[in-house]
């Protein structure tokens, strides 16, 4: 972790590298963490889901309470299966962590394909 501040602080300084490339590699290096996220999803009939994974909250952006919502379009075909996801908003780095986590959701199986929003909250004081 000590590494990771100090070329924080070095890419602060000089300007060369970006911001959001150190962090994004301090996140990957670091490894992730787990954190309570609440979940928001928007559909005409609310379908339910059947098994869910949460996604992990990267240990390095929590620590710098780097959180936020993501938006996440999620199709789910008949069987329950996830058939795609697609960020809508959020953080980039958070928003693949969450649609990696979605991808093995499975809902109630249902009459046919269904579109669906999901949000998902990063909360970095949990």
């Amino acid at each position: 972790m000590s590494k990771c501040l100090d070329a924080i602080r070095r890419a602060g300084k000089s300007g060369s590298v970006s911001m959001f490339g150190v962090l994004l590699l301090c996140a990957f290096s670091l490894g992730a963490a787990r954190a309570p996220q609440s979940y928001e999803t928007s559909s005409s009939d609310e379908r339910k889901v059947l098994t869910r994974v949460d996604p992990d909250y990267p240990d390095a952006l929590k620590k710098l309470y780097i959180g936020g919502v993501v938006r996440v379009e999620v199709v789910v075909a008949p069987n329950g299966a996830v058939k795609s996801t697609k960020l809508l908003g959020g953080s980039p780095i958070l928003g693949q962590s969450t649609m990696k986590a979605i991808k093995q959701w499975k809902y109630v199986p249902a009459g046919s394909e269904e579109t669906l929003t999901v949000k998902v909250e990063f909360d970095p004081h949990r």
